[in-house]
């Protein structure tokens, strides 16, 4: 059996299990996620979407090659055994070139699958739901068809191991782009006829044998964000869509856009079947939150040479709108949403030359003005530390924040015990802020 495998069986058995999915590719955050492992054996699951991460680079440049050497790297570097990591694709189908016919379209999906296979990704997540340019009213049933398309290309490539998950989810990656004002929870009897779609597909193209690998259904618990708003899980509502579970052997729930959810919710996620908790947003809000509050602290330093790290990106934000413009309303509040909003779309200006250069001299300027503990509380908004450790304070705060959010992640899926505090233990830095 599988490593997720297990999770999902002991997960259907009653225990207080899942497991955090961790949806990012930004280096500093990575190497939180995995400095939040380090002292213990626990698999860890990352996972990158078909935009991020495909044949033709993404726009994060890497090939699903690349990004596997990219975080085993991260992992070595973090002191953990990159063979800990399980490596998943998310989303993998048409979504990139949906504005191409469906042939075409699918082509390429094809290849990504097979690019995602050859790489070594031991979880796929197989997704055809998005419309290509020459649909029409795309059916479920032709959804599921391309999915078992897929699943035959990478059945073919000759892997051992592999486990999938299907059906897609109401929000959509990254947030939604409007406001939205209530969510339908995912009935029983549209799970139910979602998976009899696949089971009818996977059979007539011989794929019976993988679709009994499946660990995962995606459907709407209820869960969802916007760049302003958060829809909190409600358990009640869930519930008889949990328990539609039962007549689908060896199947878990895997939950999308879990971001910004309290603990407690997250563990009643998990205790309703939802073993796979998603998160991308959220964890790079936490490093934006810290670095912004470092910058708060390099102002009451009063430094020779600031960075103007937040009017740096705003600036190249407003210079270039396209990655955060649909997620962020036009009016007063425009450059608080764009910088501040829940959808994160700063994440997307970290790579640029004059925000690289910026964050680097702001590091520098903290290490060099050795902040007294006062000032390091106020700006962290946090508790006084009588005896705050100066070197690496950067990199500590960067990771203490990112790890929060993986310690709440962790502790709903039963990997570790409930967490106390807004930030807990500040973790062991290895490398300087970049």
């Amino acid at each position: 059996m599988s490593v997720l495998g297990g999770i999902v069986s002991a997960n259907r058995a009653g225990a207080q299990r899942g497991i955090p999915s961790w949806c990012t590719a930004h280096p500093q955050t990575l190497a939180a996620i995995f400095a939040a492992y380090r002292d213990d054996d626990a698999p860890i699951l990352v996972e990158a979407t078909c935009n991020q991460v495909n044949q033709f680079g993404g726009y994060t440049g890497m090939n699903p090659a690349a990004f596997r050497t990219f975080a085993e790297d991260l992992a070595r570097r973090e002191g953990v055994d990159p063979a800990r990591l399980v490596l998943g694709g998310d989303h993998l189908g048409p979504n990139p070139w949906r504005s191409e016919p469906a042939a075409s379209a699918m082509a390429k999906a094809r290849d990504l699958v097979a690019a995602y296979v050859d790489a070594g990704f031991a979880k796929i997540h197989l997704d055809a739901s998005m419309a290509c340019a020459d649909d029409v009213n795309l059916a479920e049933d032709t959804i599921a068809g391309r999915a078992a398309d897929l699943c035959a290309i990478a059945e073919g490539r000759g892997r051992q191991g592999l486990v999938y998950v299907v059906g897609t989810e109401v929000p959509i990656p990254g947030g939604e782009t409007h406001a939205i004002d209530a969510l339908a929870v995912t009935t029983p009897a549209a799970v139910r006829a979602t998976w009899s779609m696949h089971e009818q597909a996977f059979a007539e193209r011989g794929l019976s044998g993988a679709l009994e690998r499946a660990i995962g259904i995606v459907v709407q618990p209820g869960v969802d964000f916007g760049n302003d708003t958060v829809f909190a899980f409600d358990p009640g509502k869930a519930r008889s869509l949990s328990a539609a579970l039962s007549g689908m052997p060896n199947l878990a729930f895997e939950a999308h856009s879990t971001d910004y959810q309290s603990e407690a919710a997250l563990s009643a996620l998990v205790a309703g079947h939802f073993a796979i908790l998603k998160v991308g947003p959220e964890l790079t809000f936490a490093f934006r939150q810290a670095v912004f509050a470092l910058a708060g602290m390099e102002a009451l330093m009063r430094v020779a040479e600031p960075s103007g790290l937040v009017d740096v990106v705003a600036a190249e934000m407003q210079v270039d709108p396209r990655d955060w413009r649909s997620h962020v309303a036009s009016g007063a509040r425009e450059r608080e949403m764009m910088l501040y909003g829940l959808s994160d779309r700063v994440r997307y200006y970290w790579p640029r030359p004059a925000v690289q250069a910026a964050l680097q001299r702001l590091c520098r300027n903290i290490a060099a003005a050795r902040p007294e503990p006062g000032i390091v509380a106020q700006a962290l908004g946090d508790l006084v530390d009588p005896k705050p450790a100066a070197e690496n304070l950067p990199d500590r705060v960067i990771r203490n924040m990112v790890g929060a959010v993986v310690r709440k992640y962790r502790a709903a899926a039963g990997e570790i015990g409930a967490t106390t505090g807004a930030h807990g233990a500040v973790l062991q830095e290895r490398e300087e802020c970049q």
